[in-house]
């Protein structure tokens, strides 16, 4: 089992490095394919031994080989973010064939989080191009289990967070964006699939999350009222806390209610 786990983390690490690419790149319409990584100062290819998530960077101390030019942070950031997302989801789900479902989940939400913080925008290739593949495997998921009620109800959550995303930006344009009315599909799918109680926390925990970074940041005079942040982030912490712990929150508020 520890094996197991040590190979997701290396998975999420390399999976990491590729969605530094991808958050560079796919804002800008530009393949992630070709051409390969460069050093954006001096153009210099980035050699196979500097390209290794972590190590590569420790080991340069944080500065292009060719020209010195210094490296972010956030590069080594994402990839150790990856790895630690992708061991979590590999605790929730073990190996089923789930775990590529919320993998896969997992990889976007990260990439669309950074995207959004750096662009305030969510592209459609991610939004929407990951609910083929999410559905795919999810069918997969349910034909292996038997269970095709979880299927019907991630389509089912899909359409109705999607319908309530698409509600609240026609009744309050300023506050959110079509992007984030497109994440919400893909995040609804995923949250249904696991249940009614994970969608409506997961839902809900966005808005909490959010509402409360808000005030902080409005008390301390970072933003002021008029100022715009990124909703994303929070839709995509929100599903994580519904994913592992939706059902049991919802349980227990019902048990109160009873």
């Amino acid at each position: 089992m520890i094996l197991l786990y040590l190979l997701v983390a290396v998975l999420g690490l390399a999976i990491g490095s590729f969605l530094n690419v991808v958050v560079w790149r796919v804002p800008r319409g530009e393949s992630v394919v070709s051409p390969p990584s460069a050093c954006p100062r001096c153009g210099h290819a980035i050699r196979p031994r500097d390209n290794v998530p972590v190590l590569s960077w420790l080991l340069l101390r944080a500065r292009c080989r060719d020209c010195g030019e210094p490296i972010s942070w956030r590069y080594p950031f994402v990839e150790l973010a990856t790895a630690v997302l992708f061991v979590l989801v590999l605790a929730r789900f073990g190996l089923t064939l789930e775990l590529a479902a919320f993998l896969l989940a997992a990889a976007v939400a990260l990439a669309l989080t950074l995207i959004d913080l750096d662009t305030r925008r969510l592209p459609d290739v991610l939004t929407l191009g990951v609910v083929p593949p999410l559905v795919l495997l999810l069918v997969a998921a349910s034909a292996a289990s038997g269970d095709w009620t979880a299927l019907w109800r991630a389509l089912a959550g899909g359409a109705a967070l999607f319908t309530f995303y698409f509600v609240l930006l026609v009744i309050y344009p300023a506050g959110m964006g079509f992007g984030d009315v497109k994440f919400a599909l893909s995040l609804g799918i995923a949250l249904g699939y696991l249940g009614w109680g994970s969608l409506v926390v997961g839902a809900f925990a966005a808005f909490l999350l959010g509402g409360v970074l808000s005030i902080v940041l409005l008390a301390t005079g970072k933003v002021t009222r008029k100022s715009g942040l990124p909703f994303g982030p929070w839709m995509a912490a929100g599903a994580a806390v519904g994913v592992a712990v939706g059902e049991q929150v919802a349980t227990a508020y019902l048990g109160l209610l009873a």
